[in-house]
């Protein structure tokens, strides 16, 4: 008998424990469902519920602006090379107007003279056309900016506007290496054996920076660029919310940089002695010979003759391969689709 009101006693027990969670269960439900059909959204600035997480990729066309653009304007580029670029970005929102966006990407940058420049532009084109220059750059950048949106999001995300206009400002660091194909042969006729291959040009230094240059030389004192660069993103951009989960976003901006040696080129010619044996820096020096007939020689310091375009690839304060008075940047033009993080949106929902 005993044994029997024990067992009896632990199954009301464990009825009452039941019903009693089932009823708390139904009146934390019913909790939510009036939180979520009367919910309108704190109005305090930052309030929990208008911060959310973001992830999203990105597509984006990249234009230089340097050197090796076809005219020595600011704003002069080519768009026939304009190059395609990927990413990955990861966007927290902190209040109505506020986001800070973290950004890896992945994209090429190309310029060429001998494409780019117009040969019946007398004032410049011709120079440019004749210095024949022409680089790759494959950039690897990571940024972190702050976006302003000009129409507050006051609520959820759910009831975040329907589109926006907003501005961004930040920093990146970028990791760069310009290359450039080598030609045929070197400045003696013979073959190169990095000949059709795409060479780095920054281990040659092509300006002297790895040379003993005297202290009259133009490029005296001249310094090694770094890969590692840092570069101050702006802009400007649209966003559309898609639907409850999804934004896209259109955005053009540019990167200043802290470098003018994106394309390998930014000082004077030097005198082709300093390069001593090294044929390919020679080579991808002074290539004005690849296209057009060398109409002075002179003896370097290596003690060779060398037969060169007049005003190129020798050493001269009027022989310019390029402009050193401003630093290159180029233009990001971007697709990007973003997807609001769930885990997120539920802490702000039932918040």
């Amino acid at each position: 008998m005993r044994k029997f009101f024990q067992i009896a006693l632990a199954v009301l027990l464990i009825s009452f424990v039941y019903e009693a969670d089932a009823q708390i269960s139904r009146r934390s439900v019913k909790k939510n469902n009036r939180k979520m059909s009367s919910y309108r959204g704190r109005k305090s600035w930052f309030g929990k519920e208008k911060r959310y997480n973001m992830l999203g990729l990105s597509v984006s066309a990249l234009n230089y602006y340097g050197d090796l653009s076809p005219k020595p304007t600011r704003f002069s580029t080519d768009i026939s090379f304009t190059r395609p670029a990927l990413g990955l970005v990861f966007a927290h929102r902190f209040g109505p107007r506020y986001a800070l966006t973290g950004s890896f990407m992945y994209g090429t940058l190309k310029g060429s003279d001998s494409e780019s420049a117009d040969q019946g532009d007398t004032s410049n084109g011709v120079y440019r056309y004749q210095r024949n220059l022409s680089f790759r750059n494959r950039i690897k950048e990571l940024s972190v900016v702050a976006s302003f949106d000009l129409f507050p999001n006051s609520a959820t995300y759910i009831s975040r506007v329907k589109w926006t206009p907003y501005a961004f400002l930040g920093a990146a660091a970028m990791l760069h290496n310009p290359q450039a194909i080598a030609p045929a042969e070197d400045l003696k006729g013979n073959p190169l054996p990095d000949a059709g291959k795409w060479v780095d040009l920054k281990p040659l230094g092509t300006e002297g920076q790895n040379a003993q240059l005297l202290a009259s030389d133009a490029n005296s004192g001249i310094k090694d660029y770094k890969k590692l660069q840092v570069a101050i993103p702006f802009g400007i951009g649209v966003r559309f919310k898609i639907n409850e989960i999804f934004d896209f976003s259109i955005e053009t901006g540019f990167r200043y940089l802290f470098t003018d040696y994106i394309d390998d080129v930014s000082s004077n010619y030097v005198d082709l002695g300093v390069f001593g044996n090294d044929e390919l820096a020679k080579a991808m020096s002074y290539r004005s010979n690849e296209i057009a007939t060398p109409t002075t020689t002179y003896t370097a310091r290596d003690g060779q003759s060398y037969a060169v375009l007049s005003g190129y690839g020798s050493e001269m304060n009027d022989n310019v391969r390029g402009s050193k008075n401003q630093k290159d940047i180029y233009m990001v033009t971007t697709l990007k689709i973003t997807y609001i993080l769930g885990k997120s949106m539920l802490r702000a929902k039932f918040r």
